[in-house]
C-alpha cells in the first residue's frame, strides 16, 4: 500500500519512507510512525511524517 493518503497512516504503523536527503538516490528507511506531519488529506509524493527515531520522510510504503 502506498503513503499517498493521510487516512491510512496512523501512529505505530510500520512504513517505509524516503528521507530529504535521499531523494536523489531513491534510499528508503524503515520505521515506526510517532507524528503525521502532512495536513492535506493527500499528497502525491507522500504523506511526511516523523519516525519514532525521529527522523522525517514521505511515506513511500506501508508495510503492516
Amino acid at each position: 500500500m502506498d503513503g499517498k493518503k493521510r487516512s491510512t497512516i496512523h501512529a505505530g504503523l510500520r512504513v517505509s519512507i524516503e528521507l530529504k536527503a535521499d531523494q536523489r538516490t531513491g534510499k528508503r528507511t524503515e520505521g515506526i510512525v510517532q507524528d503525521i506531519l502532512t495536513n492535506s488529506p493527500t499528497h502525491p509524493h507522500g504523506i511526511k511524517v516523523r519516525l519514532e527515531s525521529g527522523l522525517v520522510g514521505r511515506v513511500q510504503e506501508i508495510l503492516d
